[in-house]
């Protein structure tokens, strides 16, 4: 039985082509000059299969009896083989952990940064922390700790909401000589930014704000992560203080900032962080700042606004794109100005679904849904490809609000298969 399922695990790398795809970053980084100290050997499946086997009936026991059983298929280990041992063994670090041990005794066996950052990330996972620390202190000592170390290390730290140890690993660090780097805290905090780990990377960064000055790099990322989170509050006092320490807002933290303020319904506190910027820095302002401006503006029903925004773009030599024409379309349908929006759709050299999407849903707002369906049909004509969301808003607008929920078969959405 246990072979039978190990076999299901290691089915995928058993196609050399799929075993390519799976293993090929790795090689990359192993091929690094920097990293490779082992020459990479193509996996024998079968040998895999065997260790697998042994590191999981015998994880609990004797070393003797352990290394005794792996020591027939010792040449056979090297980075990769360890590698993919571990990818076997996720969340289970007991197997790869004694693994570990074992090679770290194989003579001709070298651990490096990608083997060493593997099994911190499985200790990791499996949440066993002293290993995890026991590996952390190891890869010091080696001098092997690199920005990947440090990614692993604070998301596994924070997702334990062990904030003052995610501090500490960095005192820990330039104990061994990984002194305290600006980069390496900015690549920390973009990290959990990304794991949605916001709070945990603010604490670390005002922690050692006296070790590690932050940059407008760093106030970037916590502030988009903010805004992802619908902490404008939170936002904002990372947004002054960002000011005040002198750094100033990139085009990108200021059309995050207004889209998070669009989207919670504060209108007017969005247009004036897009008039401070116009007015001290116009030339930061891009095609994607207008785009943002229109699409609200026209939202609200502001055409007359969203029309000035659109010259001013034109008159910068800036070209609007498909986009940003769609949302104006949008506008002029919703306040029943249909003429001019097919007149501007008329123009368009190149529709895309942007353009079609905004003309049925501007025409489904006025109740015109016969129209909105020529629009669809033309669509089709074209050669346009349609997704989901295009026949949502066709059978919203013909089967009204009912159709979502009704019991009727014939006019549920749960029993109307399109396309």
């Amino acid at each position: 039985m246990l072979i039978r399922r190990l076999k299901t695990l290691l089915q995928p790398l058993s196609d050399p082509h799929l075993r390519l795809i799976a293993t090929e970053s790795t090689q990359n980084q192993l091929c690094n000059p920097s990293n490779c100290l082992n020459p990479i050997t193509p996996i024998n499946q079968p040998t895999l299969l065997k260790v697998c086997t042994i590191l999981y009936q015998q994880q609990n026991s004797p070393d003797s009896r352990l290394h005794s059983s792996l020591s027939s298929y010792n040449p056979s280990f090297n980075p990769e083989f360890f590698l993919q041992v571990c990818n076997t063994f996720l969340y289970s670090c007991r197997p790869i952990y004694r693994f570990f041990l074992y090679t770290q005794k194989v003579h001709h066996f070298t651990h490096n940064s990608v083997t060493f950052n593997k099994m911190l990330d499985v200790a990791g996972k499996s949440k066993n922390i002293d290993i995890f620390w026991e590996t952390c202190q190891e890869m010091g000592k080696l001098g092997l700790v690199n920005d990947k170390t440090f990614r692993i290390a604070l998301k596994t730290l924070a997702l334990a909401r062990e904030l003052k140890k995610c501090v500490g690993f960095f005192h820990l660090m330039n104990v061994f000589g990984v002194g305290y780097k600006l980069e390496t805290l900015n690549t920390v905090v973009e990290s959990l930014y990304k794991d949605k780990l916001v709070e945990e990377a603010k604490f670390v960064t005002f922690k050692l704000k006296e070790c590690v000055e932050p940059n407008g790099v760093t106030y970037k990322w916590l502030i988009w992560g903010f805004c992802d989170l619908g902490n404008l509050i939170e936002a904002s006092k990372i947004w002054n203080l960002m000011v005040d320490e002198g750094f100033e807002p990139d085009a990108e933290v200021v059309e995050t900032m207004m889209e998070a303020l669009f989207k919670t319904n504060k209108y007017d506190e969005a247009m004036k962080v897009f008039q401070m910027t116009r007015v001290k820095r116009m030339h930061d302002l891009g095609l994607s700042s207008y785009r943002l401006v229109i699409k609200w503006t026209c939202k609200r029903g502001k055409i007359e606004q969203a029309n000035g925004m659109f010259e001013e773009m034109c008159q910068r030599g800036i070209q609007a794109d498909n986009l940003t024409l769609a949302s104006i379309i949008y506008g002029l349908l919703t306040r029943g100005r249909i003429r001019e929006a097919y007149r501007i759709v008329e123009g368009i050299e190149n529709p895309d679904i942007s353009i079609y999407h905004g003309l049925i849903k501007g025409l489904l707002r006025l109740r015109k849904a016969s129209e909105a369906t020529q629009v669809f049909r033309e669509m089709i004509k074209r050669g346009c490809e349609l997704i989901m969301h295009t026949y949502i808003m066709l059978l919203q607008g013909h089967l009204g609000k009912k159709g979502r929920k009704g019991h009727d078969p014939l006019v549920n959405f749960d029993s109307i298969f399109v396309g």
